[in-house]
């Protein structure tokens, strides 16, 4: 992400489409059922069909067909049809009773189907976070109002999106390599884990923190929520039981070790000096490695043709399914913090700003997008930090939107006991910064 990506422009302001548009085309779609040819509908024939339609096959007991064919028993055609009937019941019986029609999980083909309309996208995402998330009705009541109030708030505009990938492509990849969402208990929520810094003896156990493993909505397989505004993202964030996260816990997540916020943060600097002089001194690591290697994550994708780096009605989401590269994974085992969609996180300037405060930070925009390979427009390494692109307060209603930017977010686990009965410090207090000048 950067500002030659997103220019400043009336252009790539996100933009619903306008009521006369035609229909958008789905990016993946099913494929139509050709018309039968005169020569397959004589072979047929007419009492075939009749008995078809009325016995109901793919609704109709056992009786209505047997009733039906009987009806037809003197036509040759309809005789030819009981077979047809009988196969039919004996697959949707064999159906029903391996797994009611409520319950089923989407066929390979049927979830590689795209939605024409960001309505539909919309509903089949909300579906997927109740039965995957374990959502509570209340939360999910929250996200769907956020969602509501947005125009273009999804997973990409239907007409424009291409996806490389698809999500069943992405399960058989994943299963492939062995790869299950996370379950650690002290995160509270499927598919987090802890951050901890294991350069200095800490483990999970201790860990003052968890992050999402994928991009929002955390399920594995399924396309990141894009055009999306920092604001949007930290209230979407609440709404599920969890904030947005810190820079510096994105940056622990992707190098493998979470640091102190006082290690991190230069309270003293403005912003633009204090970030020039964290990458100045920055360790160079990417999340899978010493070296970089785009090949690795999800990068290899292309930016809509005519894109001209902004807007809902130019630029398609042309992302992959979430956790699609195994191998694009930190030591903490969180994916895609290379590639996909940048993603939204709060840069706090002084300690009171920390985001387990309240979400008082400014915007930070993290890591790098679904084409960098072709379009590498600024460093992608764990703990560069960006310029002030398009910066706002974190809860600024104007905060930035885009098509290839996204979000994860964080959950605070509560502070262990100390020895002696006293609490650990939290990290960004007052006494936390005391104790962290002693250790130096």
């Amino acid at each position: 992400m950067s500002c030659l990506e997103t220019p400043h422009d009336p252009d790539s302001a996100p933009r619903p489409p306008a009521p006369s548009d035609p229909p958008p085309a789905l990016s993946t779609g099913p494929r139509a059922t050709p018309a039968p040819s005169a020569t397959t509908r004589g072979a047929r024939g007419g009492g075939a069909i009749a008995a078809l339609a009325a016995a109901g096959a793919l609704g109709a007991g056992a009786l209505g067909a047997a009733a039906a064919v009987g009806a037809a028993a003197d036509a040759p055609a309809a005789r030819a049809a009981a077979p047809l009937i009988a196969g039919a019941l004996q697959e949707r019986a064999l159906a029903a009773s391996a797994a009611p029609p409520e319950r089923a999980a989407p066929a390979g083909d049927d979830e590689d189907v795209e939605p024409g309309t960001l309505e539909e996208q919309r509903l089949r995402l909300f579906a997927r976070m109740r039965r995957e998330l374990a959502l509570s009705d209340e939360a999910m009541r929250e996200v769907e109002a956020i969602f509501a109030a947005s125009p273009v708030l999804g997973q990409g505009n239907p007409a424009l999106s291409r996806h490389p990938m698809s999500r069943s492509e992405c399960r058989r990849a994943r299963e492939l390599a062995g790869v299950a969402p996370a379950r650690e208990p002290a995160c509270g929520a499927p598919g987090m884990v802890p951050l901890f810094d294991p350069t200095r003896g800490q483990t999970a156990e201790g860990a003052p923190v968890c992050i999402d493993q994928l991009e929002f909505p955390n399920i594995p397989c399924e396309y990141p929520v894009v055009h999306v505004r920092a604001r949007e993202a930290a209230l979407l964030c609440r709404a599920i039981g969890k904030r947005i996260c810190d820079a510096h816990e994105w940056e622990g997540a992707c190098a493998g070790a979470l640091r102190e916020p006082d290690v991190e943060y230069e309270w003293e600097r403005p912003r633009g000096e204090a970030s020039w002089h964290h990458n100045l001194l920055r360790e160079k690591v990417w999340s899978y490695g010493p070296e970089k290697n785009h090949a690795l994550c999800g990068t290899g994708s292309a930016r809509t043709p005519g894109c001209p780096g902004g807007g809902w009605d130019r630029c398609g989401s042309n992302t992959y399914p979430a956790g699609a590269f195994p191998a694009c994974r930190s030591r903490l085992g969180v994916f895609d913090l290379h590639g996909n969609v940048a993603e939204h996180m709060s840069l706090p300037i002084l300690p009171d700003e920390l985001a387990r405060r309240g979400d008082r930070g400014f915007t930070e925009m993290k890591g790098s997008w679904f084409a960098f390979s072709s379009m590498e427009v600024h460093a992608d390494d764990c703990r560069w930090r960006a310029p002030d692109w398009h910066g706002t307060r974190l809860m600024s209603k104007g905060s930035h939107a885009n098509y290839h930017l996204g979000f994860r977010c964080c959950r605070d686990i509560a502070p262990s006991a100390a020895p002696g009965g006293s609490t650990a410090a939290a990290p960004g207090t007052a006494e936390a910064a005391v104790a962290a000048r002693k250790k130096r």
